[in-house]
């Protein structure tokens, strides 16, 4: 660029010389200038004539600069910069007049810019179109960093080609200067949903038959009279404020105040939440469920309708057609993140009434992702947005956009929107929100129809019903029974409440007396409680028949009991164990306690001490157990911990018990302070489920010393357990027999409740076997038919939980039944049913069946189970009446695409990125060994939201980033989809991690890539691939790789921190990653040693500046989320930017903790000698391949952490948990906050998956005994998820800085201090030797 001339607003240039108040220009740039401006003269540009020719007297011609800041470039790259006038001329700056400019950016509304700060541009050295560019740049950076938005105004209605119609306000509002563009596109969406409308006329002209329709919904009241054509005459809409009954009232009196004489109400209907107590009050003719009267006006607007999608005030519900039937019901489960009433609630903090909510959506420029989840985080999001500049318009577009994505991903589960069809009709009062609406059609791809009754379709539905009823009644002088005016007036309604004592549930009654003689009664789980004894109460209920089988025994009087009393928590796996562990611990002399039946007052005795809000509430339920028992005197508790299940189905991959199940004692353990008691004896130990190994143990542990316990009468006692536990599940399998037939011989309808063993308890199902039976269904459990059939294998997924097992057998078994259908109970923060459900869906779809998902925790919401229930039920009516002649067989076993070795040859290998440092050199050693492969080195939030739509929202985050990379690869279009085939890491342990393979099948199917076969990485025998062998060569390679990886870790992380050059420690970390690379390739024991030296002393070299003390600060937590920058928001980069000095964990160390499994388990639990030995040999090559490092480290000056023995760190750890924690990081996390504390690194970083499940036990279930053990920690837990809040994640990071800073600082000064006293010391003793 040429020379820049700079001149201020409104100031002038003059030719040749200097005057006073002008500013001088050369005569051959004036002239330039000149002729620019006059060439420019008449081409038509008048808005962008920046500068004005004239002659003033006594000085000859000037430019002058009219009022426009900014850059003309002239000829040989000549710059004028007019920068804007300053009013106040003290002081003034060239930087400070550039700052104005940006100031002046920032208030543009329409400005493309977010990132303004002008710490980020160095203002004084640029000129402005630098200026410009820089923050052009820094905007490039800020998406890059948060990910391309994927949003639904990319296709504004500003278009470069001309369709639609023009809309000519817009057109001249926003296109003055943009000539070349036309405002269309929103005016075509427009027209076309002002065609979905329902006929109408006015309700004052109507003479004859009409029929009401009463929507009583959660948030809003709905109510409408149609004629016999279906014409709309009437149409009334308002919040109810909590009181449906009111409303409707207030409605029907308005109704007839406005309604002729002529019309006769012939019939009346009620749908929606409040149904039946409106249907009994009012004494409507019919009542029917939301999801067929949405269905039945659906199709008065579309008959070929296909998808029905409604999104109301906090409910989400998606209807699948098929050949004209309901296929599957969805609803949206305890979460309402997103819907209506929550953008409602936003916009009225604003102060925006909707429809100005709306408006600014649709003229928003940049709508911010705000993610799909729960509308904690999507609150946390929208403050965050807020505090980075995001206008109004941007986050209500934002808003709108994450309602459809939660809907589709979350609720409707749809990974290919072709799968919706192409007769989609939306409705709920939220589609009345242009915004939403378009969001809808832009991500699904597709036009939809909105009845412009959106709003009303439930009682647009109810009102159809009504008619078909009455014209179905062949009696067409009857008139509704709905009350008149003058009963409304008269309508008395008397409350009260109280508790039922007719079965175990003890509701909380609500009873509501009318004056008509009629009776409501809410609150009841069964119909018990409604005084309703019909022959429903005697139908079969497995759940009540398992939960008295498997708890009611009679333990021995004080007297009998020769060893005392033990209590047993009635908690998690127990709901299957208890007749083993009662019969074994009573044959043994003990009088054996079971806790309370659970209830509210078991949950809230526990609140105080549960480490964590995301476990499930099963677990959480157990903390009030515990304390029950010690409440009640019990003095020895008894709660082993069970990594393993029996073994059921000889084809299954393991028998684990799930983290939660296996662990969760130890969490109890170290967070009830009523354990800490020494009076108070908690025996937890890790035992194995099984006769022989379990004798063995017992006499071994010193926990079960002082029994003095007898081999023989141990022997004894296991025998009489098991044959008391065979008994009970063969008790319950034959109820499950017997019920089965008394179904098909009264030709009966049941449900099979499909959940884990504790899902039999009141307290955690709420009652919704009681629900279902008042409904005239038979209840049975997954355990009481599982065994009359099994899953085909190989399934999708991995088996490798017990329970989980049989809800595949199960709905195997229902799948071919006619009579029976299945429910799953999943407890919210479940995260193994992010594997279960989508598999068990998998199941009873191939039988043509529909799957009902019920998500359950500590809140009752029975209204909405109860419309899945019912809506199942219209379901299975509807399928009856149109029978296919031709049954689905059910074909869902899985042929697995196998990498064969004539894959090798040619294919490309994709893998996963998942700790970048690591990962480099892995591709590298993979590569030496002959395989084709290339790492997915990004991660954006376009990766992000593909894992999302092709992955169960409840799984955790690594395996959606994983997924969601492959993915992404594959449809980039860079890949030949023939030769291309993915590798995942495999531990074949007991976390959710060894079903990463699976859910990456299910995306690949879903996605269309099928014949692309997935790799499994693992050094435990899991699904064999020809073409991809373990050599030892490899695993030499790979062991080097981790050994380069860990060393050039904490040689980035330590010289970074404190390198006098900045950018040096980069620049030969760069060198040295290279340089790795290649001798991974080609280097023989000697070189591989003489590098380890060599990288250590490279580095040495780097000049530090130790002067200032940083706190030292630990990362810990789930393998991917700790390595991976994107995966824990730059986590290090922002301690870095905080003043600390970071250190990463090895790699090495999980390696050797992975090898520890076999040895630990036939340790605790006797399992396998052979395997326990090989990994003995294995962490002791790895220890040899790691002595030169350990070495060459030993003799730096820097004081790295050394690399980690392991067996040290077993023993500090058993301490604070069982070693028998395997599961994910297992132990070894909490070794690793242990071994930080004890190296002097006391500040930590626990980073986890949102509701990851071992990181309960062994992350937050540890801190508050480490903190016990080790004042000095500073631990702080953050969570990561595709919708956390990243302002939170950031504000616990500062605060555990605030911490260390202030604890290194009162170190410093308490040492200070100290050499002080010394000193003095030294002085007084120097002088009395003196003297």
């Amino acid at each position: 660029m040429g020379k820049t001339y700079q001149i201020i607003e409104y100031g002038s240039f003059v030719r040749g010389k200097s005057i006073k108040g002008y500013t001088y220009l050369p005569n051959d740039i004036f002239d330039t200038l000149e002729e620019f401006i006059l060439s420019n003269k008449n081409r038509d540009v008048e808005a962008l004539e920046f500068m004005n020719i004239s002659v003033k007297r006594g000085i000859g011609k000037i430019i002058t600069a009219k009022n426009y800041v900014g850059i003309i470039e002239i000829k040989d790259g000549i710059t004028i910069e007019i920068l804007p006038k300053i009013y106040s001329q003290k002081d003034v700056t060239e930087a400070k007049i550039k700052k104005l400019v940006m100031d002046m950016l920032k208030t543009l509304r329409k400005s493309p810019y977010k990132s303004l700060q002008v710490a980020n541009v160095s203002v004084d050295k640029m000129n402005i179109f630098e200026i410009f560019i820089r923050m052009f740049i820094n905007e490039v950076l800020l998406i890059v960093k948060k990910g391309l938005k994927s949003n639904y105004e990319t296709i504004e209605s500003n278009e470069r080609v001309f369709k639609g119609k023009m809309k000519f306000t817009q057109q001249i509002r926003y296109n003055y200067a943009h000539k070349e563009q036309c405002y269309v596109e929103y005016d075509e969406f427009k027209a076309r949903h002002e065609k979905d409308k329902v006929a109408k006329k006015p309700l004052s002209e109507h003479k004859g038959d009409c029929f009401v329709g009463i929507d009583a919904g959660s948030t809003t009241s709905k109510l409408v009279v149609i004629d016999r054509d279906g014409t709309l005459l009437y149409s009334a809409y308002q919040g109810n404020g909590g009181k449906p009954l009111d409303s409707i009232i207030e409605m029907l009196k308005k109704l007839y105040s406005v309604m002729p004489k002529e019309a006769i109400i012939r019939y009346s209907g009620v749908t929606g939440y409040g149904e039946k107590l409106i249907q009994t009050a009012l004494n409507v003719d019919l009542n029917e469920i939301e999801t067929i009267a949405h269905y039945t006006a659906a199709k008065k607007f579309e008959p070929k309708v296909t998808s029905i999608v409604d999104i109301g005030g906090q409910d989400m519900k998606y209807i699948k057609l098929k050949n004209n039937t309901i296929d599957n019901i969805m609803l949206n489960e305890a979460c309402s993140s997103g819907c209506g009433s929550f953008i409602e609630t936003f916009a009225k903090s604003l102060n925006l009434n909707i429809e100005e909510f709306v408006k600014e959506a649709l003229e928003a420029q940049n709508p911010v992702d705000l993610g799909s989840r729960c509308t904690v985080f999507m609150n946390s999001k929208i403050k965050q947005a807020q505090k980075e500049g995001y206008s109004v318009g941007d986050i209500s577009a934002g808003l709108s956009y994450s309602v459809i994505k939660n809907a589709i991903q979350k609720v409707m589960k749809v990974r290919d929107t072709n799968t919706l069809g192409d007769h989609i009709v939306v409705q709920g009062g939220t589609f009345y929100n242009d915004a939403v609406l378009r969001a809808f059609e832009l991500i699904v791809g597709k036009n939809v129809i909105r009845p412009d009754i959106s709003g009303l379709m439930g009682a647009y539905g109810v009102a159809l019903l009504a008619k078909e009823q009455y014209e179905a009644n062949l009696d067409m002088e009857y008139s509704s029974t709905i009350l008149k005016s003058n009963e409304l007036d008269d309508l008395k309604i008397n409350t009260s409440h109280v508790r039922c004592n007719g079965c175990e549930n003890h509701c909380l009654l609500t009873i509501n007396k009318f004056s008509n003689g009629s009776r409501y009664v809410s609150g009841n789980r069964c119909e018990k409680g409604a005084g309703n004894i019909t022959q429903n109460t005697n139908l079969p209920n497995l759940v009540k028949y398992k939960y008295e089988r498997i708890f009611n025994y009679t333990p021995l009087s004080e007297e009998e009991a020769t060893r005392g009393t033990i209590g047993i928590p009635r908690v998690l796996n127990m709901y299957e164990d208890y007749p083993f562990w009662f019969t074994f611990l009573t044959n043994l002399g003990f009088r054996v306690i079971i806790s309370e039946s659970s209830n509210r007052s078991t949950y809230e005795k526990g609140i105080e001490s549960m480490p964590s809000e995301s476990v499930c509430f099963p677990a959480k339920l157990s903390h009030g157990h515990i304390i029950s028992l010690i409440n009640s005197g019990i003095k020895t508790i008894f709660y082993p911990c069970i990594p393993y299940s029996r073994k059921e189905y000889k084809k299954a991959d393991n028998h684990y018990n799930c983290p939660i199940v296996i662990s969760y004692s130890e969490v109890l353990k170290n967070n009830v302070e009523e354990l800490k008691n020494p009076e108070i004896k908690f025996i937890n130990s890790f035992l194995p489920f099984e006769k022989k190994n379990l004798v063995k143990k017992i006499l071994e542990l010193d926990e079960f010393k002082e029994y003095k316990f007898t081999k023989a009468e141990l022997n004894e006692a296991v025998d009489k357990a098991e044959a008391e536990y065979q008994k009970c599940k063969k008790d319950i399998r034959d109820k499950g027999a017997e019920t089965v037939r008394y179904i098909e011989e009264n030709n009966l309808k049941g449900i099979v409740l499909a959940g884990r063993p504790y899902h039999i308890d009141p307290e955690i199902n709420h009652g919704i076997d009681t629900l279902i039976t008042s409904l005239g269904l038979c209840v049975l459990t997954e355990d009481s038919v599982s065994d009359k059939t099994e899953a085909k294998r190989p399934l999708r997924v991995v088996d490798q939980w017990v329970y989980h097992a049989r809800l595949y057998a199960a709905a195997d078994f229902v799948g071919k039944h006619d009579c029976l259908e299945l429910v799953q109970l999943n407890s919210f923060g479940c995260g193994v049913d992010a594997v279960t459900t989508d598999q068990v869906e998998e199941i009873l779809s191939s039988f043509d069946k529909m799957y009902t998902l019920i998500k359950i925790d500590e809140v009752n919401n029975l209204g909405a189970v109860r419309i899945r229930i019912r809506s199942l039920l219209a379901s299975m009516k509807k399928r009856e009446q149109e029978k296919k002649q031709v049954k689905s067989d059910g074909d869902y076993g899985v042929k697995k695409k196998i990498f064969t070795k004539e894959m090798r040859k040619d294919y490309t290998i994709l893998i996963p990125q998942m700790a970048p440092i690591h990962f480099e050199l892995l591709e590298a050693a993979v590569r030496a060994s002959g395989y084709h492969v290339e790492l997915l080195r990004k991660c954006t939030q376009k990766t992000v939201e593909t894992g999302l739509k092709y992955v169960n929202n409840d799984a955790c985050y690594p395996s959606i980033l994983v997924t969601g990379q492959m993915i992404e690869a594959l449809q980039s279009g860079k890949y030949d989809l023939n030769k291309t085939a993915l590798i995942m890491s495999q531990t074949g342990g007991g976390c959710r991690a060894t079903n990463y393979i699976g859910f990456i099948r299910k995306a690949l199917k879903d996605a269309g890539f099928e014949n692309v076969p997935v790799i499994s990485f693992n050094i435990v025998g899991m699904e064999k691939m020809p073409g991809f062998k373990l050599t030892i060569p490899l695993v030499e390679r790979l062991l080097k790789m981790v050994v380069y990886g860990d060393l050039l870790q904490k040689m980035l992380t330590k010289n970074r921190a404190y390198e006098v050059n900045k950018g040096e420690t980069q620049k030969l970390f760069d060198t040295w990653l290279e340089k790795c690379k290649k001798l991974l390739g080609k280097s023989n024991s000697k070189e591989f040693k003489q590098s380890i030296y060599d990288i250590v002393n490279d580095f040495e070299k780097i000049e530090l500046d130790t002067s200032v003390k940083k706190p030292k600060v630990g990362i810990v937590g789930e393998v991917l989320i700790k390595y991976h920058p994107f995966g824990n928001n730059y986590v290090a980069d922002i301690l870095e930017k905080e003043g600390a000095e970071v250190i990463l964990p090895d790699f090495m160390g999980f390696a050797k903790f992975m090898c520890t499994h076999k040895i630990t388990f036939n340790t605790l639990l006797n399992t396998n000698k052979t395997s326990s030995k090989i990994m003995k040999t294995a962490i002791k090559l790895i220890d040899l391949l790691e002595k030169d490092v350990k070495i060459a480290l030993a003799n730096s000056k820097k004081g790295y952490l050394q690399p980690c023995d392991i067996w040290h760190l077993e023993d500090k750890v058993k301490n604070v948990l069982s070693i028998g924690n395997q599961t994910g990081e297992g132990w070894f996390l909490t070794a690793e906050m242990i071994e930080y504390i004890e190296n002097d690194i006391p500040n930590i970083i626990c980073v986890q998956p949102f509701a990851c499940l071992p990181n309960h036990v062994v992350g937050k279930g540890v801190i508050k005994t480490i903190r016990s053990l080790y004042p000095e920690a500073n631990i702080s837990p953050v969570d990561y998820d595709p919708g956390a809040s990243e302002a939170n994640q950031t504000n616990r990071i500062k605060l555990l800085m605030t911490v260390a800073k202030d604890n290194l600082k009162a170190k410093e000064n308490a040492k200070k201090l100290i050499e002080k006293e010394n000193s003095t010391d030294a002085k007084k003793e120097e002088i009395k030797i003196n003297n």
